[in-house]
């Protein structure tokens, strides 16, 4: 077994102080662990009246282990067995491992048969775990482990003495300084402390040892020179020495425990007191603040002013957020400090504390009952106190505001009604009137109510004795007054509105029919004016003409408007007659209309001046018609000439594109003609670009002489040189395939005689339906769809045009065309693209296959090449190319160094990565 660690379930032993079997390879502390636990055991068992000379040997049969166990623990253990078999002696070792284990230690590694087998680390171990249990663990100082805590004890009794400095238990007690000291401290009558030497380890060992052994009842466990002769005495056995000190001084222990205890009592009783003398002074400071608050809440003097209340309100409001928490927190630490000192001395045993007479918390409860209810009270005569104020002032602001309202009413009423403005009013002017008196009426009637209503809130006031009451009552009294001569003034007038209303009905008549005629003959006037006076835009010469002959029009109507305007001139003449006739105050206006006969004649005078500048405005606008309809014919003229032309020269130079007639070199010629031509025509589209310039100068819109703009025509030149470029730049290219791929004039005939057979834009060649039935006798199925083609194919009729020159088309290989003609994906083929694709499957050109060929001839017809073979067969440098860029073979025939040449030969050609 390697080692063993015992460990209580309370832990009293600390890791540091396991037992490490690893320690016992050293002679002289196995020796001093010998010496120490023997003797410790002896000094227990010698109780018993038995000892032990051999400790590995005397424990082996487990009797003697079983009565040690039963004199330090006091209870007895199950019966031994008394035979001397091995058996025996193993069941006596598992009763006591067994009531070890039952006081909380855990044994691990320890087992029976070592201590049986005489097994000295096992043992030692063994017996270390019963010294800590039973010897060590109860050693406890301010909660501390047992190891710690024997420290502390032995730290604090010797820190007195000079040169001691405990701080473990191995080196710390070599000088015997440590042992001396405890014994000194407790027995100083039995050394003579004074007379030690630090550089005499020896004699201060024997002398603590010999005393210990001769006046304390403690055995030697060690010798002076086991601890002297050794650089770092076995700690356990120096603890387990020590103890037996603690264990021999627990007498004086105790005694100082008692004075712990009374000092603790003490300190008790002394902060108890404190507490009651806190509570006896807090209590008194509460009532006195208590006693006077009350009286100021008992103040209940009213204010005659809503602000003097508001100010005590704003006081109490203080007090509460104020000055009364404080109190609260007070009163509420009052009750806990109470009742901490009553647990306290309950605690302590003391009897219960009973304040002063008048100050127990009863009293203070009683007292803050009186505060708050008082508080209450005052809180609620100010709130009542408030609210009669308010009632008080809101009456009073009511009277006032209605007062106001009132009296800026009236204000003015009685001079409107003391007027005599019908006198010189119209029979509208006093129907009017008479209804404004109607409506002023009702609204006096209305009024009546506020009235009422400002009486009764000054009879409130005055019940309610509010200090402005003479102001108020005096100016009730005004109002009533007033309203009393409103009433008199409003009768009298309507009786004065009434008689006037009758003379003046008798030329209402003449004034209505006057306004009937006069005002649609004054809006024909004002619409003359307006039309007369209106600006307007033409852009055509049959827009002036239309407008010429609505004026003349409009002239053959003055006559019979002259006629109109006279007979309403009467009406007026007639009314001005009877006016004078019966003497009546006509001082106001016709009533039914604001015109006048001044205004009839001066609209009229003004239509009349109108007329011939109307006239002369027509006859320059027709003229400037004329002119831009000549500038409109002359840009058709031309723009019709030119657009066709561009026209037709896209067509001719996409015939000659397609068309075989000649060499490349011929069409090129012809194309590069064609260029030239176009040029020289330069000219006419700048001029056309002269009058397209006159035309915007003179801001025309629009033509009807052409449907060309000049933005149609630019782009048609625009495209017309694009097209010629584009044309003969496809041709040289042309020249430059076959010329590099050796195609012969015949076969670029040919290609382009199947190219242009499926391109169904060739006007003139074949008709719809017979093109179709072509289609179909070549294997490709075409739908009905007509499709517009610019010298390009589509996916379809590519693929017709290759099965027709003899391509085995499968899904797979025409995918594979087309992945070539059409890289982009853009679903047609040009010519060109037809023509690389041609020329390169015409052509003697290498393939992937030629290449993978020649590679398995180099091979000699093996699926792979090796690095001998290629630099044997090839150029240095081609040679090392391969072998850098060929990837190993993997095939199942394959051999170490084999390269695959068939990937590098398709990697070649792009058909895989390289």
């Amino acid at each position: 077994m390697d080692h063993y660690d015992s460990q209580q379930t309370n832990d009293y032993m600390q890791p540091e102080e396991d037992w490490d079997r690893d320690l016992l390879l050293d002679p002289a502390w196995e020796k001093q662990q010998r010496k120490t636990f023997t003797a410790w055991c002896n000094s227990h068992l010698r109780k018993a009246g038995t000892q032990i000379e051999n400790i590995e040997e005397d424990f082996r049969d487990g009797l003697k282990l079983m009565l040690l166990l039963e004199v330090i623990s006091g209870e007895r253990l199950a019966k031994p067995e008394r035979g001397k078999m091995r058996v025996h002696k193993i069941s006596n070792v598992n009763k006591a491992l067994d009531f070890i284990a039952s006081k909380g230690v855990k044994l691990v590694s320890i087992g029976a048969e070592e201590i049986v087998d005489g097994n000295v680390k096992m043992t030692l171990g063994m017996i270390w775990t019963i010294i800590l249990r039973f010897a060590i663990q109860d050693i406890s100082v301010e909660e501390t482990s047992a190891k710690e805590g024997l420290l502390l004890w032995c730290q604090r009794k010797t820190a007195p003495y000079k040169n001691v400095n405990i701080q473990n238990f191995h080196i710390s007690w070599k000088d015997g300084l440590g042992f001396c000291a405890l014994i000194h401290r407790h027995r100083p009558e039995l050394i003579d402390y004074g007379k030690l030497r630090k550089d005499d380890p020896l004699t201060n060992l024997n002398t603590a040892f010999d005393v210990a052994e001769k006046y304390l009842d403690i055995p030697k466990m060690l010798d002076a020179e086991d601890i002297v002769g050794t650089a770092r005495p076995d700690e356990k056995a120096i603890m387990t020495y020590v103890s037996s000190f603690y264990h021999a001084f627990s007498g004086a222990q105790k005694a100082e425990t008692a004075a712990n205890r009374i000092c603790k009592v003490l300190a008790v009783n002394q902060e108890n007191e404190q507490l009651m003398e806190d509570y006896e002074k807090l209590a008194s400071d509460l009532l006195e603040w208590i006693r006077r608050t009350i009286p100021w809440l008992e103040n209940r003097v009213p204010e005659n002013t809503m602000h003097a209340m508001q100010q005590k309100l704003e006081d109490f409001r203080d007090y509460r957020r104020l000055h009364k928490p404080p109190k609260v927190q007070e009163k509420c630490q009052l009750e806990i400090n109470f009742n901490t000192l009553q647990t306290k001395l309950r605690l302590s045993n003391r009897p219960a504390f009973m304040p002063s007479e008048g100050r127990m918390v009863s009293d203070i409860n009683n007292a803050w009952g009186c505060l708050e209810q008082v508080e209450k009270g005052y809180e609620e005569w100010l709130l009542n106190e408030i609210r009669r104020l308010e009632r008080l002032d809101h009456l009073a602001e009511k009277f006032r505001q209605k007062a106001s309202i009132h009296e800026a009413w009236t204000d003015g009423k009685e001079s409107m009604l003391r007027q005599k403005d019908y006198e010189t009013a119209t029979l509208s002017e006093i129907k009017a009137l008479l209804k404004k008196h109607e409506a002023f009426e009702s609204d006096l009637a209305a009024h009546q109510d506020r009235v009422e209503q400002i009486a009764a809130i000054a009879q409130e006031l005055n019940e309610l004795d509010y200090y402005d009451s003479p102001s108020v009552n005096a100016r009730c009294q005004k109002i009533c007054d007033q309203w009393d001569n409103l009433g008199a003034l409003t009768q009298k007038r309507r009786e004065a509105l009434e008689r006037t209303e009758k003379l003046l009905e008798t030329i209402d008549q003449l004034y209505l029919e006057y306004a009937k005629r006069a005002a649609p003959f004054n809006n024909w006037m004002e619409g003359a004016m307006e039309d007369l006076q209106d600006t307007f835009i033409v852009h055509t010469i049959e827009e002036i003409q239309g407008l010429t002959t609505a004026h003349e029009q409009f002239k053959a109507t003055l006559p019979d408007a002259d006629k109109e305007r006279l007979a309403i001139l009467g009406i007026h003449n007639e009314v001005s007659k009877i006016v004078q006739t019966y003497h009546v105050n006509m001082a106001g206006t016709n009533p039914y209309t604001t015109i006048k006969p001044q205004e009839i004649n001066g609209k009229w005078d003004h239509v009349r001046q109108l007329v011939p500048r109307r006239d002369q405005a027509l006859t320059e606008e027709h003229a400037r018609q004329q002119h831009n309809e000549r500038l409109r014919k002359q840009f058709g003229a031309q723009a019709n000439v030119i657009g066709p032309w561009i026209q037709t020269k896209m067509e001719e130079i996409g015939r000659i594109s397609i068309e075989m007639h000649g060499t490349l070199e011929d069409q090129l010629s012809h194309l590069r003609q064609y260029e030239k031509s176009i040029v020289n025509y330069k000219p006419k589209i700048d001029q056309l670009e002269g009058d397209h310039q006159l035309i915007q100068e003179a801001l025309i819109f629009d033509n009807k002489h052409t449907n060309y703009t000049m933005e149609h025509i630019r782009v048609g030149w625009e495209q017309l040189l694009t097209t010629i470029a584009r044309t003969i730049n496809e041709v040289e290219n042309q020249i430059l395939t076959r010329d590099a791929k050796g195609i012969s004039q015949e076969q670029m005939n040919e290609f382009r005689a199947s190219f242009n057979h499926f391109d169904r834009d060739h006007s003139g060649t074949l008709g719809p339906e017979e093109f179709k039935a072509c289609l179909i006798s070549l294997g490709y199925d075409i739908g009905n769809d007509p499709q517009k083609k610019t010298g390009m194919m589509d996916t379809d009729d590519f693929r017709a045009c290759l099965i027709s020159m003899g391509y085995n088309m499968g899904e797979a290989e025409f995918a594979r065309i087309m992945s070539i003609v059409d890289p982009n994906r853009l679903g047609v083929v040009t010519f060109q693209a037809f023509i690389d694709f041609m020329s390169r499957e015409t052509a003697d050109t290498d393939t992937a296959d030629q290449v993978m060929a020649s590679f398995k001839i180099l091979a000699g017809d093996k699926n792979y090449i090796t690095v001998e073979e290629l630099r044997r067969e090839l150029p240095p440098d081609q040679a090392e190319y391969c072998i850098a860029r060929m990837a190993p073979y993997t095939g199942p025939d394959s051999v170490p160094g084999a390269l695959d040449y068939m990937s590098f030969s398709t990697a070649l050609y792009g058909e895989s990565d390289l």
